[in-house]
C-alpha cells in the first residue's frame, strides 16, 4: 500500500446572516488551520454557492474553497465550466469542484425541474464531467452526447489549475461510487441517499461495514488509479465530549441505532479530542479517508484535532 496521504479538513458551511459573518467564518476557518471552506448546492434555507464561494475566496488567502456538491440536474456544465473556471482565476488557484446527480427531492419539486431516475440523472452528469474537463483544457471543445451537445466552444477564462480545479465525486451507491473511482480527483464516500431523502436507509449506510463494501467498489473501479485518489469522508456528528457513551447512546437514540454502530461509523464523531484523532488515523489505515469534513457547528471543538493531524 501506498504512503497514507497527509490529513487535511474541510468545513461545511451554507448560512451567514450578513456578509461580516460569512466573511468571518472564512477567515476563521483559515486561522484554524481548516484546508477548505466546502459549500452544499440547494434550494432551500442556504446561500447561493458562486457568490458565496467567491466572497469567502476573496476574504482568505490560503483557504480553499469548493462545493459538496453541485447539483448537476440544476446547472448547465458550460455555464458551470465559466463560473467555476472564474473563481479558480479570482482565488489564485484554490477552487475544488464537486459535481452530484442531483438528490433532494424538495429541490425537484419547488423547481419543477424533472427528478429523473437515478440511472438517468448519473448518465447525464457524467457527461457533464467530460463537458466540465473539455471546457477548462486549453483548445476549443466539442462534445456529442445523449444530454448535452457542445460545438466549438473555447472554454473562458481559464482555470488557474492545471487541467482545472480538483473533481470531487462523491456518492453511496456502487454507480456513483465507480464513476468516482474512474473520473474524480477526489472521490467522497458517502451515505446512500438514492431515495431522495435522509432516511432509515440512508443512516443504515452509514456504518463501518457498508463503508468497506463502498471502498471494495472503489478500488476495484479505479484500478491502477487508486493510490492517485484522495478520499474524503463526511462527518454529519461531531461531538468532542469526555463522557464518550453517554453521547453516543443519545446521538443513536435520535438516529434510530445503536451507540456501538456510531462509534464505528465513519460518519459520526463522538469522543474526546485525542480519542477522534485516534479514529481518524485508524479509519485513514482501513478506508484512505485522509480529507475530512465537519460540519460548521465543530469548528471550534474540532480545532484541536485539526492542529494535531493537518498535514501528519
Amino acid at each position: 500500500m501506498a504512503h497514507p496521504r497527509p490529513f487535511r479538513f474541510g468545513l461545511m458551511a451554507a448560512k451567514a446572516s450578513s456578509g461580516a459573518d460569512w466573511v468571518a467564518t472564512a477567515r476563521k476557518a483559515e486561522e484554524l488551520g481548516y484546508s477548505a471552506l466546502l459549500m452544499p448546492d440547494h434550494y432551500g434555507d442556504q446561500l447561493g454557492v458562486i457568490p458565496a464561494l467567491t466572497a469567502a475566496a476573496a476574504a482568505t488567502t490560503s483557504l480553499r474553497v469548493g462545493s459538496l456538491v453541485f447539483a448537476n440536474d440544476f446547472r448547465h456544465p458550460a455555464l458551470l465550466a465559466k463560473d467555476t473556471a472564474t473563481i479558480d482565476l479570482l482565488s489564485d488557484g484554490r477552487l475544488e469542484v464537486g459535481v452530484g446527480a442531483g438528490w433532494m427531492d424538495d429541490d425537484y419539486r419547488w423547481t419543477g425541474v424533472p427528478h429523473d431516475s437515478a440511472g438517468t440523472r448519473i448518465s447525464r452528469m457524467i457527461e457533464a464531467i467530460e463537458v466540465l474537463r473539455g471546457l477548462w483544457g486549453p483548445e476549443p471543445f466539442s462534445y456529442s452526447g445523449e444530454h448535452y451537445t457542445i460545438t466549438e466552444m473555447n472554454g473562458m477564462p481559464k482555470p488557474v489549475q492545471a487541467g482545472g480545479p480538483p473533481l470531487i465525486v462523491g456518492g453511496g451507491g456502487k454507480r456513483v461510487l465507480s464513476t468516482a473511482a474512474r473520473l474524480a480527483d477526489i472521490v467522497g464516500v458517502n451515505p446512500n441517499v438514492g431515495a431522495g431523502s435522509f432516511g432509515p436507509a440512508a443512516i443504515a449506510s452509514m456504518s463501518a461495514d457498508a463503508t468497506d463494501e463502498k471502498l471494495t467498489w472503489v478500488r476495484d473501479a479505479a484500478g491502477d488509479r487508486f493510490d492517485d485518489l484522495e478520499i474524503s469522508i463526511l462527518k454529519f456528528v461531531t461531538n468532542v465530549t469526555d463522557d464518550r457513551d453517554t453521547v453516543a447512546e443519545k446521538v443513536g437514540g435520535a438516529m434510530g441505532i445503536d451507540a456501538a454502530t456510531i462509534l464505528a461509523s465513519p460518519h459520526t464523531m463522538v469522543g474526546s479530542a485525542e480519542q477522534i484523532a485516534d479514529e481518524l488515523v485508524e479509519q485513514r489505515d482501513r478506508w484512505q479517508g485522509s480529507y475530512v469534513t465537519v460540519q460548521l457547528d465543530a469548528i471550534d471543538t474540532f480545532a484541536p484535532v485539526v492542529a494535531a493531524l493537518a498535514g501528519t
